[in-house]
């Protein structure tokens, strides 16, 4: 199994980004995004089910981020706009394979891809 993150990298603030990550070798429920600054813990960032028909997200990026599921490639995405230099962080994708439980606990998760880095300038 892997989740393979990409589309990192470095922005002005106010601009935007798309995350990719690539899944194979099963399917999950649940597809998240977490994110994880210098110094601070690894915070949830947004989910997706499988069939991409519902979609949750931290308030601090609500109506800014959305998060994808294209079913055919199997691959998620996270399109960030408006982005600002607290969204600064390593973004992971992960995947969960039980439907029940607390969809915003990284614990909860049963595998993580490696990370991609977004640094937005101010």
């Amino acid at each position: 199994v892997q989740l393979q993150a990409s589309g990192g990298g470095l922005v002005q603030a106010g601009g935007s980004l798309r995350l990719s990550c690539a899944v194979s070798g099963r399917a999950f429920t649940w597809y998240a995004m977490f994110r994880q600054a210098p110094g601070k813990e690894r915070e949830f960032v947004a989910v997706v089910s499988r069939g991409g028909g519902n979609t949750y997200y931290a308030g601090s990026v609500k109506g800014r981020f959305t998060i994808s599921r294209d079913k055919a490639e199997d691959t998620v995405y996270l399109q960030m706009n408006n982005l600002k230099p607290d969204d600064t962080a390593v973004y992971y994708c992960a995947g969960r394979i039980s439907y029940s439980g607390d969809r915003y606990d990284s614990k909860t998760y049963d595998f993580w891809g490696q990370g991609t880095q977004v640094t937005v300038s101010s």
